[in-house]
């Protein structure tokens, strides 16, 4: 039997999927998959992620969501050769730009809005949107090789989108010297700036993602989402408005059943039963 003719090399076989789910024990990680692109952030890469979060929020097995980057890297930003290629157009590229701008700030209210919180698993690069990435989820954990960056002011294109996420992540000069500069930044001064929670050794990274990611598994999920929208309400609010917020948020979670087995069981010194309700 004659075999069938293999197809020519310039018509190699489709890349897998550009995003990786895999879901164990109320966490959900999501892997950008990229890897030879360095998982910059093309149309498609940016819809998959956006409707996984979305989805994960409505999932109630899912307790916590963990962001990593297959290959040697996390994220590179956005894919400067799609952008480019877009420059074919008519207007230049306004119009792709434009939708992957919207693409963009989609995926990363998306994380901020998510009821379950998501923790950035950082290995190698994070730079621009990359960075953005870690800078807008709840958490991040970065291996000791990891390098941050905002470096569009090094190609004429300032990071404007990623500052929105930087400058709610850290101090406004810190944001700025990143901004200004584009210069690498290692993990260990990432840390310091507070835009990681921790670094660690490349070979205990998944060890400490899992310790946050099991940690808040194990909690109410209800409390947790009560909590995190609550944070991210509050920080848009002047001191009293945000002590008037945060005081009815209380009150609201007080009335939980969570709640109050939370409590019951604390007094009777044993583990609470969460219901999620």
């Amino acid at each position: 039997m004659s075999q069938p003719a293999k197809e020519p090399a310039e018509k190699a076989a489709p890349a897998g999927p550009v995003l990786l789910r895999e879901d164990a024990n109320g966490v959900a990680t999501l892997t950008l998959n990229r890897p030879k692109q360095r998982n910059s952030l093309s149309e498609e890469l940016m819809i998959a992620l956006t409707r996984e979060i979305e989805a994960i929020g409505k999932d109630a097995s899912v307790r916590a969501v963990v962001l990593a980057g297959a290959g040697p890297g996390f994220c590179a930003g956005h894919d400067l050769k799609e952008l480019t290629a877009a420059r074919a157009s008519e207007d230049r590229g306004r119009a792709f730009f434009q939708n992957t701008m919207k693409l963009c700030s989609t995926l990363m209210q998306a994380i901020v809005n998510c009821p379950k919180p998501v923790i950035a698993r950082v290995h190698g690069i994070a730079t621009a949107a990359g960075c953005q990435l870690v800078a807008s989820c709840d958490l991040a954990v970065a291996a000791e090789e990891a390098k941050f960056a905002t470096p569009g002011v090094n190609i004429g294109l300032f990071c404007s989108t990623p500052m929105v996420a930087l400058s709610r992540n850290v101090t406004r000069k810190h944001a700025m010297e990143m901004l200004l500069t584009g210069e690498m930044l290692s993990a260990a001064r990432a840390a310091e700036m507070g835009l990681v929670n921790r670094v660690v050794p490349a070979a205990e990274l998944d060890a400490a993602v899992a310790h946050f990611a099991d940690i808040i598994a194990s909690k109410s999920a209800l409390t947790v989402s009560i909590g995190k929208k609550a944070f991210y309400e509050q920080l848009e609010k002047p001191l009293a408005d945000a002590y008037d917020y945060a005081s009815e948020v209380m009150v609201k979670n007080m009335l939980a059943r969570d709640a109050e087995e939370g409590i019951g069981a604390f007094i009777e010194k044993r583990e609470p039963k969460w219901e999620d309700r």
